[in-house]
């Protein structure tokens, strides 16, 4: 019944494009994912790679040399990479992020200064808002940046960044205006490369996404020019809540994927594996409990879905982005953890997939807000 189902927002262009990507993720990533996993990030080339076959940026406008397609393109490209197991490649910040701030709030110049070496991957982008100590509570975060004449000196840490162990072009929150709580917040662009006092500290070792260079960042007096402020100052924390709506989505995307994949991995599994005289397909248990998930993947599928419609119209509220987010990532985990179980030792063991699933999907319902933190704005609109 459900392999009859077809998301309505795909077409003959993202299905071509879904095809490439799982084509690129196969041969260039899936043999690697070992390696990437044991030198916690992927090599740079991969990154140029998937920029010269159209993967990055995909939503981008071709005037600034992207793809010229709809954050569609870029989901379909996400998807595949979830369905890869792959996290290393941080298209979520990349694509669906940073792009993203450039495009909503860049100046023409700053636009193609930096749009299409994002686009070619040359140029790797990581966004930098939670510290030490300020994660979900943005208004919270001690990062200043001082104007001095053409520039702002830039002085504070942060924390758990994706993609900031290679990033290019970090774009960092920091309050120009610390008396103003969240009207002080501004974005600045750095460009990392002899960034003075700028330093990266160490890639974190986490429960999962292993490949993923999740680093500390460090701000020294770092000075970054006037002209490389993104939108207004103190106008980043509006900013940051506009764009955090299409990430909580984004992140909902990789959670249907990932639900998907490990499914897929636990019927195929077990009509295989016998067990008791027969496959453990057999066994009314591991039927009902298939069942089960299959009825929650589909019905995760068919919201994900909507939410993606609903945001293609510029129609995504903030309280369904939330929904979403919460959602379908604690459905995410609960959905794997029930898949890895038919597994027996075999799903506790890393060289299956379903383990790297498991493993990779508990960071889903703490980063882009924590899932308490979606219910409480959820709250806020009843």
């Amino acid at each position: 019944m459900t392999d009859r189902y077809r998301s309505a927002w795909l077409d003959e262009d993202v299905d071509s494009l879904t095809e490439l990507a799982a084509r690129f993720f196969a041969k260039e990533v899936v043999p690697h994912l070992d390696r990437f996993d044991e030198q916690q990030r992927v090599d740079r080339e991969l990154w140029t790679k998937a920029g010269e076959l159209g993967l990055l940026c995909c939503s981008v406008p071709e005037e600034y040399s992207g793809g010229g397609g709809t954050l569609a393109h870029d989901i379909a490209v996400l998807g595949e990479q979830v369905r890869a197991t792959d996290t290393g490649l941080g298209l979520i910040v990349h694509s669906g992020m940073v792009a993203h701030y450039l495009l909503a709030y860049g100046t023409e110049e700053q636009k193609h200064r930096w749009l299409p070496g994002m686009a070619s991957g040359e140029l790797v982008g990581a966004i930098a808002m939670t510290e030490p100590g300020a994660g979900s509570d943005l208004k919270n975060m001690s990062t200043r940046a001082v104007r001095d004449g053409d520039h702002y000196v830039v002085t504070g840490s942060k924390t758990f960044i994706s993609n900031g162990g290679t990033a290019d072009l970090v774009i960092v929150a920091a309050k120009t205006a610390p008396a103003a709580g969240a009207q002080g917040i501004s974005l600045l662009v750095l460009e990392t490369a002899g960034a003075a006092g700028f330093q990266r500290g160490r890639v974190l070792k986490k429960i999962g996404m292993h490949a993923q260079d999740t680093s500390e960042l460090f701000f020294d007096d770092v000075r970054i020019p006037v002209g490389r402020l993104l939108g207004k100052e103190g106008g980043g924390f509006a900013m940051l809540m506009q764009q955090l709506a299409q990430e909580r989505l984004l992140l909902g995307v990789v959670a249907v994927a990932a639900m998907e994949r490990a499914l897929a991995e636990a019927i195929a599994y077990t009509k295989e594996r016998r067990a008791f005289g027969g496959p453990l397909f057999d066994l009314q248990h591991v039927r009902f409990e298939l069942a089960e998930c299959a009825t929650l993947v589909h019905a995760a599928r068919v919201f994900v879905d909507s939410a993606i419609e609903r945001h293609l119209r510029g129609e995504l509220d903030t309280a369904t982005a939330s929904m979403a987010k919460w959602w379908l990532t604690d459905t995410q985990c609960q959905v794997i953890d029930r898949c890895l179980q038919l597994f027996g030792g075999n799903g506790y063991m890393r060289e299956f997939p379903i383990a790297r699933l498991y493993a990779d999907a508990r960071g889903q319902k703490i980063y882009g807000g924590a899932n308490e933190i979606m219910k409480e704005l959820i709250a806020r609109s009843l």
